[in-house]
């Protein structure tokens, strides 16, 4: 098992900037790469970042170049450092761990752009 607590999301103004972070506990030798996805009302959750266990990153092509998914290893944790955000990266972000034949998720973070 691995469980996920996200934290870090707010209301923040059109060319703000946020830092999101997961921590992860458990089992986590078994976890093959940390991702981000997002979610808004009445659609399907939305592939945002990830970063593998040799820590290679990829991004959607619509965050490349504002966001940034790095990793601390010491403290377990995963961050999404989103800059120059804009009213359409609003959603609820989660936290997703994957493993093989397992995917872990956190509760979700609420991420408001707006003026």
């Amino acid at each position: 098992q691995v469980q996920l607590v996200e934290s870090g999301g707010g209301l923040v103004q059109p060319g703000g900037s946020l830092r999101l972070s997961c921590a992860a506990s458990g089992r986590l030798f078994s976890i093959d790469a940390m991702k981000w996805y997002r979610q808004t009302p009445g659609k399907e959750r939305q592939f945002v970042a990830e970063i593998t266990s040799g820590g290679g990153t990829s991004y959607t092509d619509s965050v490349k170049g504002r966001f940034t998914i790095s990793r601390d290893n010491a403290k377990n944790t995963v961050y999404l450092q989103m800059n120059s955000l804009k009213p359409e990266d609003t959603a609820v972000y989660y936290c997703n761990a994957e493993t093989v034949g397992n995917d872990y998720w956190g509760q979700g973070t609420q991420v408001t752009v707006s003026s």
